[in-house]
């Protein structure tokens, strides 16, 4: 139901699954081992997997914290961009890329829930996208020093509220890794 006309794809966005990022990550090997199955199915049915890294101060291009997790290896030919911004939209190449693929639906995964995965499902469902949260493949660190609940909660909350989004020609929502439809049909 995407609001684009012509872009009847789905692609599969893997956001920041960097060893920096998800060094300390609420179930980092679960959702790992979940995305890794998730990307293998992608791949099988021919859906572009685009990976995202981010990049700053503690993630810097070429380091070991920058890289992504050895668990999770793009293959020739996939798509990988770089981020200096929680939104994998903002300052990338992300929607020509999409747009190129004649994608109109993505499917999001990876960390961390509460900064880059929120920002761009956000991104993606303001610019007309149908946007799918992969609602057992994301994850975040414990910042609850900082006032804030903690990971399964973020988590929990962050699912819930995306399971209900609608808005005027596109939808967004949840799925299990093992129950999302890569297809836009």
């Amino acid at each position: 139901m995407t609001t684009f006309t012509n872009r009847p794809g789905t692609a599969l966005l893997v956001i920041d699954m960097q060893n920096g990022v998800v060094a300390g990550a609420h179930r980092r090997d679960e959702v790992v081992a979940t995305l890794a199955g998730l990307v293998a199915r992608a791949r099988g049915e021919g859906v572009p997997v685009v990976w995202v890294r981010h990049q700053d101060a503690a993630l810097v291009p070429g380091t070991r914290a920058w890289q992504l997790v050895p668990e999770l290896v793009p293959l020739p030919g996939e798509s990988v961009l770089d981020k200096e911004y929680a939104d994998a939209f903002e300052a990338t190449e992300l929607e020509p890329l999409l747009a190129g693929a004649g994608v109109g639906r993505i499917v999001v995964a990876g960390a961390a829930t509460d900064v880059c995965v929120r920002s761009t499902l956000h991104s993606g469902f303001a610019r007309g996208y149908d946007t799918v949260l992969v609602s057992d493949a994301h994850t975040t660190e414990d910042t609850g020093a900082e006032g804030v609940p903690g990971p399964a909660a973020i988590i929990a909350h962050t699912n819930l509220y995306w399971s209900q989004q609608v808005a005027p020609g596109r939808v967004g929502g949840t799925a299990e890794a093992a129950e999302v439809v890569l297809t836009a049909g």
